[in-house]
């Protein structure tokens, strides 16, 4: 029997998605009755952080609102093991994002919060701050079971319906055939033809239905997904992969053959060949066969997708590392090369978070991202993305288990690594591991506007970005993108390819029409996460700090384009839009 019992929630059986239904919302039937027809001011499809903060901020302009959340848990990477946040510029982050970190640190306050360690013995350094700031009472740097908690809080403080598990009827999803060849010199840009869960007349959606069977209807809609399910099925035009760096007149977009930023690049000839230096053996696995290519041009590859693991070297909260069923030694061939040769980073991104756990992310050439295996997840099947993500599941837990036990990892390795297994009290219904696979990139709406690089760089726009309308938040973040493919070069030898680490000069400001669809499209459908985006520019948005703060923008905007006699959301007035932001402490310009 394969090994999966941590198969994310979004890919159980609907017979199980309804059980756990009839368990969570006991008390919302009880109060409704018993109805597969809801109705409400404005529906969140998504259970990300993103969708939090939109539905809160409905609730508190009055407005009746839904979370559908396709995920059991809610907060997305949040609460699914990204604890050492991608913060940016703490100072471009307000509103109900800052109230976020606000309750974080409230939560740290407490003495129970500090079960495995002393507050007083915690490190309190985070990335370009502090994790935890007393002067402002906020707190960067968090356990995963934290942060779930504060979203759960949060939603039941205001008493917002959220449905779990529940997937939009998507249909028969056939995923397209990946040609990265198609889009070199042009984007990909595509629309899907309305899906049977989206009820669409005149421009607008008028209700979604889940698997289930459960009826959604509601005057506007946001996609706070991390795969814009909801925006493709609606028949809005995304696109997918990397734009060449002409059509854009971008500089760090396409195809970056050569160019080696941050550290997660082979420093040394290593041979990509099972047989070292012969070709005829074949390659070893999970290195593309495709040419190298030239820089700036176009395909479609995505940045690498893993899990954000919580580990801990606490004995009395470590569950030790163990072999999957399906596990091969082979799948890390080309690591134990690399820590032949000398290579000794493998704990630099083992981040401390409170109470003795990490938040460990990739580092260096061969580490847990899982390059390359992801391209089709974006279009995917339900049933196939389950496969693809108990894949990189499978792929981190052999890697982990590779590198605490397998006799040909160099000594000092296995015994540095032994001491470290999952958090016990993280994660608990999976056993430590996170319920939540990180997508840093899907598909990406072509919206009204398209945020490039020359807003990240402070530059103007150029004419096929579209027209802008005005700041709904700002982003400040490194433009960081993660390795997309493994390649041979012409010398023979193995090297990573898209890894990209640029910083803007500023913070930048991001546009409302990035976050609407072009009108002719839909009118009452509004995109703060899958948002109009080059996928260079979209590796500085896409921090959760930024979705949240775009998600509660779209929200503001959905509820004052339904006071504005339900107006299309790209004719809202945005002074109006402006106004109401800033008096709710969104920051909008630096």
């Amino acid at each position: 029997m394969k090994f999966s019992f941590n198969v994310p929630a979004i890919y159980l059986t609907i017979l199980l998605s309804i059980f756990f239904q009839s368990l969570n919302f006991a008390s919302v039937y009880a109060q409704n009755g018993l109805s597969s027809n809801w109705e409400f001011d404005l529906i969140v499809y998504g259970g990300t952080s993103s969708a939090v903060t939109a539905a809160v901020q409905a609730k508190k302009m009055g407005k009746s609102v839904a979370i559908v959340s396709p995920d059991r848990c809610l907060g997305g990477l949040s609460s699914g093991g990204l604890g050492f946040t991608d913060s940016g510029n703490t100072s471009t982050i307000g509103g109900l994002a800052r109230e976020f970190y606000r309750r974080i640190y409230a939560e740290y306050q407490k003495e129970s919060s500090w079960k495995w360690q002393n507050v007083k013995s915690y490190a309190n350094v985070g990335q370009g701050t502090k994790a935890m700031v007393h002067e402002d009472r906020t707190m960067w740097i968090f356990e995963p079971r934290v942060a779930e908690k504060v979203f759960n809080d949060w939603v039941a403080e205001f008493e917002i319906p959220v449905f779990r598990e529940e997937l939009l009827d998507r249909g028969n999803v056939q995923a397209k055939p990946i040609d990265h060849e198609a889009a070199k010199f042009t984007p990909i840009v595509r629309r899907d033809s309305i899906a049977p869960g989206v009820e669409k007349e005149n421009g607008r959606v008028t209700a979604i239905r889940t698997l289930s069977g459960k009826r959604f209807a509601a005057k506007y809609f946001i996609d706070a997904t991390y795969e814009g399910d909801l925006m493709a099925a609606a028949g809005v035009s995304f696109t997918l992969g990397r734009e060449p760096n002409a059509y854009y007149g971008e500089t760090w977009n396409g195809n970056q053959v050569g160019v080696l930023h941050h550290g997660h690049w082979f420093k040394k000839d290593i041979s990509p060949y099972r047989i070292p230096e012969n070709p005829e053996s074949g390659l070893c696995r999970f290195v593309d066969d495709s040419e190298p290519g030239n820089r700036g041009e176009g395909d479609s590859r995505i940045q690498a997708y893993c899990f954000r693991l919580c580990l801990t070297d606490h004995p009395e909260n470590r569950i030790p590392f163990t072999k999957p069923e399906n596990y091969d030694p082979e799948n890390y061939e080309l690591l134990r090369r690399v820590l032949v040769s000398g290579w000794r980073e493998l704990f630099h991104k083992f981040d401390r978070i409170p109470n003795l756990k990490t938040d460990t992310n990739n580092h260096g050439p061969f580490s847990s991202d899982f390059i390359g295996q992801n391209y089709e997840y974006p279009e995917a099947s339900y049933a196939k993305r389950a496969e693809i993500i108990n894949a990189h599941r499978d792929y981190q837990m052999g890697l982990l288990y590779f590198l605490a036990n397998d006799p040909k990892v160099p000594e000092d390795v296995r015994k540095a690594m032994s001491p470290w297994g999952l958090a016990k009290d993280e994660f608990t219904e999976t056993k430590g591991w996170p319920h939540q696979i990180y997508v840093r990139e899907a598909r990406r709406m072509v919206g009204q506007y398209v945020i490039t690089e020359h807003d990240c760089f402070g530059k103007s726009p150029v004419p096929n970005q579209g027209i802008s309308a005005g700041s709904v938040g700002m982003g400040s973040y490194v433009l960081d993108s993660h390795n997309v493919r493994r390649y041979v070069k012409k010398d023979g030898f193995v090297q990573n390819e898209g890894d990209i680490g640029v910083h803007p000069k500023k913070p930048y400001a991001i546009d409302y029409f990035a976050i609407t669809p072009q009108k002719h499209e839909c009118e009452n459908l509004l995109v703060p996460v899958c948002l109009s985006s080059s996928h260079i520019a979209f590796g500085s948005i896409r921090m959760e700090p930024v979705f949240m703060i775009l998600g509660q923008s779209a929200a503001t905007a959905a509820c004052l384009a339904l006071e504005e006699q339900n107006c299309a959301v790209q004719d809202l007035s945005l002074a109006k839009l402006s106004k109401r932001l800033k008096e709710d402490g969104q920051i909008l310009k630096k």
